[in-house]
């Protein structure tokens, strides 16, 4: 795996000499490379395996392995290598068929200088982002084994630490945090990793029950206790004996119900409804909210005796702003769930989307974050998940109202302009190839340009119109 600070590596291949140091001159000159050179597609294959090449540019036709035998290996070999085919007209029907079996581009001699460093380029950057997503797809299988958890940053790593130390203890835990932190997730790992995992963990979740229900349904009941209680009823507790139970949102649990959950607390026993007797339990407690509740103390509305009781151990999850350096993993994350899920796999993101995903505010954190590539995967019409199928905000699209992002209120004025506009070309463009369903020439009709002029627009803001042929294709098949 290269460095960040490595320069990229381009192989040309050719069995002219002349044509080798021509081609390495120019190119060169331009970008900021190392170049290797190979005299016959054998050469270049041996090259390939000795180093590490983001780019091979190649002729078609050549004496002892033609280009299109070369870039087959070379493909299975690395596929995230990026060939470019070099070749005469005679040849031209064999470079469409190189495209066709996984060619970047290719080019008839003679050439345009600038096309071919623009097609080079354009290699290294697919290569690198084919390999970025590669990584990020190994650290996800490496991190998402760890109960639910995906990430590798230093304030998830001390949650960790510290729900292994108390998990396999019965010590009551209680876990704030701002809504869609993954509070539930947190109570799933504490429970998977403790010795009551043979038993179903039980989740109540507090505000979706009244008070007379949510009672009930804790502490049980018996035959006659009420109107209606035909028979006994084991309560959530109950259920819970040997095992954990989470109270999901505890903040909002009435005061009646608080003065009861207390003596749960204190005695390892309840009362339920309609009996004196009470029964001697063994669950494990696991309270979660994401409300203040130490001014609900001041205001009354919680007892602080029980906030003392739940607040043995206090797991704080981090909002989404304070672990932003996981936002690509969780992304990717999401992504592969999402892609398999509808049946879109083969989708990445362009690496623009992972920047404005870093930028983003997310005040629905991981859950809003899930959300966002959730709709992505469906809006995505190629191959690649451009700005522009990530929602705003307020759930709109993107696509023509990315000017309002505030993903470049951070940058300078004129960074900000060129960054706005950038994204509106990518959106605009992106639209347009959705309807034409990727065919250049019809594009270019749509949006009222000569084809030249709209081949210089995707080659400048990197959008592939490809991409576009491969889902169409694909629908019909």
């Amino acid at each position: 795996m290269k460095s960040k600070n490595h320069k990229p590596s381009l192989l040309i291949v050719d069995d002219k000499e002349d044509m080798l140091r021509l081609l390495k001159q120019v190119i060169s000159s331009k970008l900021d490379c190392t170049v290797d050179l190979a005299k016959s597609g054998y050469e270049a294959v041996e090259q390939v395996k000795k180093k590490d090449h983001d780019v091979v540019l190649t002729d078609i036709k050549m004496p002892d392995l033609d280009g299109l035998s070369l870039m087959k290996q070379i493909l299975a070999y690395d596929p995230t290598i990026s060939v470019i085919i070099m070749t005469g007209y005679a040849t031209v029907e064999g470079a469409v068929e190189a495209l066709k079996e996984g060619a970047l581009d290719f080019f008839q001699k003679p050439f345009d200088n600038d096309m071919v460093i623009h097609a080079v380029k354009k290699g290294f950057e697919r290569t690198n982002l084919l390999r970025e997503n590669r990584r990020l797809q190994e650290q996800l299988h490496s991190f998402k084994e760890q109960y639910g958890f995906v990430g590798k940053s230093a304030k998830l790593k001390e949650i960790l630490e510290l729900m292994a130390r108390v998990a396999d203890t019965d010590v009551t835990v209680l876990i704030r945090g701002e809504s869609g932190t993954g509070k539930e997730v947190a109570a799933r790992a504490l429970h998977q990793m403790s010795r009551r995992r043979d038993k179903k963990m039980i989740i109540v979740n507090c505000p979706a029950l009244p008070e007379h229900i949510l009672e009930s349904e804790l502490f049980g009941y018996v035959k006659g206790a009420f109107t209606g209680a035909d028979t006994d009823k084991e309560g959530l507790f109950l259920a819970a004996d040997g095992s954990t139970i989470l109270l999901d949102e505890i903040a909002d649990i009435p005061l009646s119900i608080q003065t009861k959950l207390l003596r749960v607390l204190q005695e390892k026993e309840i009362r339920p409804l309609g009996t004196t007797k009470s029964i001697k339990i063994d669950a494990r407690v696991i309270a979660s909210t994401n409300q203040d509740l130490e001014k609900k103390i001041q205001q009354g509305t919680f007892r602080e005796d029980l906030f003392y009781r739940l607040n043995v151990v206090t797991i704080t999850m981090p909002s989404l702003k304070e672990i932003a350096e996981d936002i690509p993993l969780l992304a990717q994350h999401f992504l592969e769930k999402y892609s398999k899920e509808y049946g879109k796999e083969g989708l990445e993101f362009a690496p623009e989307s992972i920047r404005c995903l870093m930028q983003r505010e997310w005040k629905g954190n991981v859950r809003q974050l899930q959300n966002a590539v959730k709709r992505a995967v469906l809006l995505a019409s190629g191959s690649v998940i451009w700005p522009s199928d990530i929602p705003m905000e307020n759930g709109q699209d993107t696509g023509m109202q990315m000017l309002t992002m505030p993903c470049v209120a951070h940058l300078p004025y004129k960074k900000a302009k060129e960054e706005v506009m950038s994204r509106f070309s990518v959106a605009y463009l992106t639209k347009i190839l959705q309807q034409a369903q990727g065919n250049v020439t019809l594009a270019a009709k749509l949006c009222g340009l000569e084809r030249q002029s709209l081949q210089r627009l995707l080659r400048k803001y990197k959008v592939d119109p490809s991409s576009f042929r491969a889902k169409t294709a694909a629908q019909k098949v």
